[in-house]
């Protein structure tokens, strides 16, 4: 069966196109744009006009891919960004002009449900169950723990977007330690509830999730370039983590920029993604993580069989 899944998030759009039996995702297409839909989302409450044109834009290219390699079956998922906005009827009939089906604005744990579902189903590499899968987005982070499949799971409000927009932007370059001290704060918060809600305890790994965990993870293993094969099922150490994390809070936008594998539309929001993963393998005692490339993309495909 060949299925589009469409995940528009925060920060990016993300296209995939497989072909699936059985256990089994071969991928046709998979594509990445950087659109920063929730641009200023946290202040206003609204989806910015030029952030909906910027989506609908790449959305339109994607159609074409869908319609060039003939996908049976489409599914589009908006996460954070839309779930805050009060103007999301605007961004519904966007992508019901463009696809032809409506997208889905689903809930914190839908959405976690289908990142475990993407992270897990199929090959687990060197993760050892149970998990705790970590989903780290530009508006949000889901966090679920599980084996064959998802037990408990909680979306909670802190992402690299978010946090950027609301404690980073104008607070220096490099940012200063009371900014850095006042995103912790909002972290911790947040994982407070993780704690309450989600048993984290029972968890023997850490797989992590999404742009910013890839990015460090890159960084963490010094590529030359962005190498999705190199970075999948990579298993980084803790203190590689808080290494990374504390360089990249430490530099300044320039210099993340010219990191090798660093995605431009990541420079700005990076520090924030890679300090949300220092904190979560911090407070609850993780050795590692191992991160995937395979997520709630993936979910959302394999949620079409």
């Amino acid at each position: 069966m060949r299925v589009a899944a469409i995940d528009c998030g925060t920060n990016s759009v993300r296209l995939l196109i497989a072909d699936i039996s059985g256990d089994e995702l071969t991928d046709v297409e998979r594509r990445m744009e950087i659109v920063r839909l929730g641009q200023g989302v946290d202040r206003t409450g609204r989806l910015a006009p030029e952030a909906l044109e910027r989506t609908f834009a790449a959305m339109r290219g994607y159609r074409k891919l869908i319609d060039q390699h003939g996908a049976g079956s489409t599914r589009v998922v908006a996460t954070s960004a839309t779930r805050d906005a009060a103007n999301r009827d605007e961004f519904v009939a966007g992508v019901l002009e463009i696809f032809g089906v409506e997208p889905e604005v689903v809930s914190g744990s839908e959405e976690a449900q289908l990142s475990f579902t993407g992270a897990t189903r199929g090959a687990q590499g060197p993760a050892q169950a149970p998990f705790l899968v970590v989903d780290i987005g530009g508006g949000s982070t889901e966090f679920v723990v599980g084996s064959e499949a998802a037990q408990a799971a909680l979306s909670v409000d802190i992402g690299c977007v978010r946090l950027t927009e609301r404690h980073l932007r104008d607070a220096g370059d490099p940012p200063s330690a009371e900014a850095v001290d006042r995103v912790i704060a909002d972290i911790e918060a947040a994982l407070d509830k993780v704690a309450d809600a989600v048993p984290v305890d029972g968890a023997r790994t850490l797989v992590g999730l999404a742009g910013s965990v890839t990015t460090v993870a890159g960084i963490a293993l010094d590529l030359p370039e962005y190498d999705p094969e190199r970075i999948h099922h990579s298993r980084i150490p803790a203190a590689r983590v808080h290494e990374v994390s504390a360089g990249l809070l430490s530099m300044t936008h320039d210099e993340r920029a010219a990191i090798p594998v660093m995605h431009p539309g990541r420079v700005d929001v990076i520090a924030a993604g890679a300090l949300i993963l220092d904190r979560i393998v911090r407070r609850f005692g993780f050795t590692d993580v191992v991160v995937s490339e395979h997520d709630i993309l993936d979910g959302i495909a394999w949620s079409q069989v």
